[in-house]
């Protein structure tokens, strides 16, 4: 009995074959199947399949091509190395110092009349000071990036440990761009990528929802006059400040003609009108954390690509998620005009992160309960979602 002989009476086993292609090199696979799964747990079916075949170096792809059912056979990658931890931890050590020289930058005491070099010794001698900030946010990104990873962990799935990217002040108001975390293989089915992308964004959240309030009870109200720059909103965000102070903020001087929630609508979506004389909070650094901590999730779960929401959006929905794409990139590309770093970050998931990663198993959906969290993912986003991230006022 030849080796396809014998490949084809395995995948028999749980796929009714119609027809065979026989593979090469230049094609990139051994042998495919189309015709139909008949076994009635796909993903059981794989695991099935794929246990079959490891004995002969090979691995199933269950794979929908314009909607027919194919079984692709495909040589074993090696096993992709997760990747020297010793270059995650000098970037993590850089990204604390960065932080902890902004967070002491935020908690200078020197007058506002002092000099910009002025203000960067201050922050070096009295570094310390900015540890509640770092402390805050770190904790924040690191639930983040480690949901992530113990979930590709608990998958058997390879991933990176976050990969931190320090950027100090004055280059970034966070003394940090975030960070990173990379999937080495493709996971093996919808509930997998779904898994690891949900992860991030729940974990990174039950931190930053309590450092937020928590800060926001440290922080003060005042009036808001001359020039500057405000914290953008969210929903959940205005509601945080709600909870802490008894008032919508910032609160402003008239509604105008419009009824209170329009007047709301237009500010968190364009930023305008232009909040002066009005009260509002000066965030306490800790509730800075907070709030940059709503940021970070909500730009993770924009759902494009490569993002935690593009895992969850694809793991949801399958290739019809493609279809949104350029929907969001234009409707990105609108929120520009009131916040021009989105036009910044439509050109980097175009070229970077627009593809969606595919699967092993594209046969098996996700299951009841975890349909109504990617529901539960999206009333997420859009409480979390913070159109104008900087607002100017003055």
């Amino acid at each position: 009995m030849s080796e396809t002989e014998i490949f084809t009476q395995l995948v028999q086993s749980v796929f009714t074959v119609e027809s065979i292609m026989l593979g090469d090199t230049k094609r990139g696979y051994v042998v495919r199947y189309s015709g139909k799964l008949h076994a009635a747990d796909s993903a059981l079916a794989y695991d099935q399949l794929a246990d079959a075949l490891a004995p002969y170096a090979l691995v199933p792809l269950f794979e929908l091509i314009d909607d027919k059912q194919y079984v692709t056979l495909v040589r074993e990658a090696p096993k992709p190395d997760a990747g020297n931890p010793s270059r995650n931890l000098i970037f993590f050590i850089a990204t604390l110092i960065s932080v902890l020289f902004t967070g002491a930058i935020f908690e200078s005491t020197l007058p506002e009349t002092a000099g910009f070099f002025d203000l960067l010794q201050d922050a070096l001698v009295h570094i310390w000071r900015g540890f509640p900030f770092a402390a805050s946010l770190l904790s924040i990104l690191l639930a983040h990036e480690f949901g992530h990873y113990l979930m590709g962990r608990h998958h058997k799935t390879t991933v990176t440990l976050p990969f931190f990217l320090p950027l100090p002040y004055p280059l970034s108001i966070l003394g940090t761009l975030g960070a990173v975390i990379q999937m080495k293989e493709r996971p093996k089915n919808k509930r997998t990528l779904f898994d690891i992308g949900v992860a991030g964004p729940l974990a990174g959240l039950v931190v930053a929802i309590p450092v937020l309030l928590y800060g926001l009870s440290l922080s003060k109200l005042s009036v808001l006059s001359g020039q500057g720059m405000l914290e953008g909103n969210s929903i959940l965000y205005l509601l945080a400040k709600f909870a802490v102070f008894g008032k919508w903020l910032p609160e402003p001087v008239s509604y105008g003609n419009l009824p209170p929630f329009l007047y709301w609508i237009r500010y968190i979506f364009t930023g305008a009108p232009s909040p002066i004389g009005g009260l509002d909070v000066q965030v306490h650094n800790i509730a800075w954390a907070g709030w940059a901590g709503l940021l970070v999730t909500s730009l993770n779960l924009i759902p494009v690509g490569t993002l935690d929401g593009g895992h969850i959006f694809y793991a949801a929905l399958g290739d019809k998620a493609k279809k949104f794409t350029n929907i969001i990139f234009a409707i990105m590309l609108v929120l520009g005009f009131f916040w021009e770093g989105w036009w910044l970050w439509v050109v980097m998931l175009y070229f970077l992160g627009r593809h969606h990663a595919v699967p092993l198993d594209q046969f098996t959906e996700l299951d009841p309960v975890r349909k109504r969290l990617s529901i539960l993912m999206l009333i997420i986003f859009i409480l979390v979602f913070i159109p104008v991230p900087l607002v100017l006022y003055g």
